[in-house]
């Protein structure tokens, strides 16, 4: 079976995150994007573990599905019909590590991977003990990861530990704040454990491939969203037979024929690629931050040192380099961020997300639109700008302007003095 996975995002209980966020919604937009297996989020948390064991049922691979859907109360997602089947939910949550180690404060955050409601309960019993899991749905512990591991392994062995959005400067496996260089350093003993890292909206995998001592990992991609419309923006595609087991391994084996692709942020648009000072509007690359003594040229404070800057501190090959038996990936943009490029409109506008919804009921899934659909068949549906739109996104002509120190960077997908030949299908490269 082959199917879209996106596997780290957070419930309503996380700070930041969207009130509306109910596992219902969540099933709507996971059709909605194509999504066929979608993480809970938080199992933390008391109240949405709680929510979760009420709302889902085991279908016996180690995934689940509501019992009911409710139907929603208002908006485009009444027109959207959901059955059972058409989704399920595997248990997630992130954990922040909050610890001293070598002299330095470390901040990590950890993926965690569930098949059960008992692991997940032996888990958040030992954890409890160390921390307030009720504060928030992504809880902050006082432990160092290596220990975390540890705990895993020797209670729960079957639970999957996947260091999160690993190059995030502020908390993260190679954060350049909080961080250490190498996997090793952080899990010590325990490195075997691991076997896969999630990239983050900020790093794609032709960037990590720089690291020879990443070679041995798997490397995934999930929206961490924190809202349901931003599910699905990073994600992965296999083709297994549907269950946890199959996922564990499709991951852990690096099989190009199970693990098909990622789906991908182009990064320079994460909020952390470069580096930069938000409130100065200053955004420099690793050799401009290096001439600048990593001291903003505006207000003398010292730069928030992005992803790009970090893989290039650690890589040991350049730039392009490349091996077939990696994990290939596609670099995609959001179907409402293109609509809102083609009308010259805000991604989150009433009139983007009406037309958004017109094409998600006249030719399909999100997933689908972006990467499937022949261009010609898009062209169908006016404004013509969007399929335009969407085949500049698959060849890569676009314009950004990178993110940096929590901004996300802004892609151009329109030379503003050729909207009408681009509009008739004349695409130019920039």
């Amino acid at each position: 079976m082959k199917y879209v996975a996106d596997l780290h995002i957070h419930s309503k209980f996380s700070r930041a995150t969207s009130r509306e966020t109910s596992l219902d919604t969540l099933a709507y937009w996971a059709k909605i994007k194509g999504i066929s297996l979608l993480a809970t989020g938080d199992f933390t948390h008391p109240e949405w573990l709680f929510l979760a064991k009420e709302k889902l049922e085991p279908v016996g691979n180690g995934f689940f599905r509501l019992k009911n859907i409710l139907p929603p109360e208002n908006g485009h997602l009444q027109n959207i019909t959901v059955k059972k089947e058409d989704v399920s939910f595997i248990l997630t949550a992130e954990i922040s590590f909050i610890y001293s180690k070598k002299g330095k404060v470390r901040k990590i955050h950890i993926l965690v991977l569930a098949p059960d409601f008992e692991s997940v309960d032996k888990l958040n019993s030992k954890l409890s003990c160390i921390g307030n899991l009720r504060s928030d749905g992504r809880p902050i512990l006082g432990l160092d990861a290596k220990d975390f591991v540890k705990i895993v392994a020797n209670n729960c062995p079957r639970l999957v530990v996947i260091p999160a959005h690993i190059w995030t400067p502020w908390f993260s496996l190679f954060g350049a704040n909080s961080g250490f260089n190498t996997i090793e350093e952080c899990f010590e003993e325990t490195t075997p454990f691991i076997f896969a890292l999630e990239t983050g909206l900020s790093s794609d995998p032709a960037m990590n491939w720089r690291l020879s001592s990443l070679d041995n990992y798997s490397l995934v991609s999930n929206s961490d969203a924190h809202s349901p419309s931003k599910i699905g923006r990073e994600a992965n595609v296999f083709e297994t037979e549907f269950s946890y087991d199959a996922l564990v391994d499709a991951i852990k084996s690096k099989d190009p024929e199970k693990f098909l692709y990622t789906i991908e942020f182009f990064p320079e648009e994460g909020k952390y690629h470069y580096d930069g000072h938000r409130k100065c509007e200053v955004v420099l690359s690793p050799q401009e931050t290096i001439q600048h003594k990593y001291i903003c040229p505006r207000c003398g404070k010292k730069l928030t040192v992005g992803v790009m800057h970090r893989v290039e501190s650690l890589a040991d090959r350049e730039k392009g380099h490349f091996s077939p038996t990696r994990i290939p990936y596609k670099n995609l943009i959001p179907l409402n961020e293109i609509v809102a490029q083609a009308l010259s409109k805000t991604s989150e506008c009433k009139s983007v997300w009406d037309m958004y919804f017109k094409f998600i009921h006249e030719i399909g899934n999100e997933h689908k639109i972006l990467t499937e659909i022949p261009i010609h068949d898009l062209a169908r549906l006016s404004p013509e700008r969007v399929s335009v739109a969407v085949d500049r996104m698959r060849k890569g002509q676009i314009k950004i302007i990178p993110g940096h120190d929590g901004e996300f960077g802004k892609i151009s997908l329109f030379d503003e003095d050729t909207v009408e030949e681009e509009a008739h299908g004349q695409l130019k490269l920039f």
